[in-house]
């Protein structure tokens, strides 16, 4: 099986510059990431945080700028939510009891913007 180029630079960037996680990122992670990366750089830069509550894994992206929401994914790549963010900063109310905070860990960051 053939694999494009971009693919696999991706896969190399994110292995270079994600965070400490042995995890393999799966295709619709790297989607979105292609995603951010196409888009002007954000002030702070954007990132991605693999979260881990009792109720399971789940990756945030945070706002990119005022009156935005973020992102809630669960582990299929799904969207559930929008937890902040948006007009009242209170995202859109219809995230699910996750449980504590188990752990988190930035898994991407978006080095254009500088650190």
């Amino acid at each position: 099986m053939r694999r494009p180029l971009p693919s696999i630079l991706l896969a190399l960037s994110l292995a270079a510059c994600g965070g400490t996680s042995p995890e393999i990122r799966p295709p619709w992670l790297l989607q979105l990431v292609a995603e951010q990366q196409a888009q002007p750089v954000a002030n702070p830069p954007a990132y991605i945080a693999r979260q881990e509550y009792a109720g399971g894994v789940y990756y945030y992206l945070p706002p990119r700028c005022c009156d935005i929401w973020s992102e809630l994914y669960n582990s299929e790549g799904t969207l559930v939510c929008h937890p902040d963010g948006g007009i009242t900063g209170g995202g859109d109310g219809q995230c699910p009891a996750l449980g504590e905070l188990i752990r988190e860990e930035i898994i991407w960051r978006d080095a254009r913007g500088g650190q």
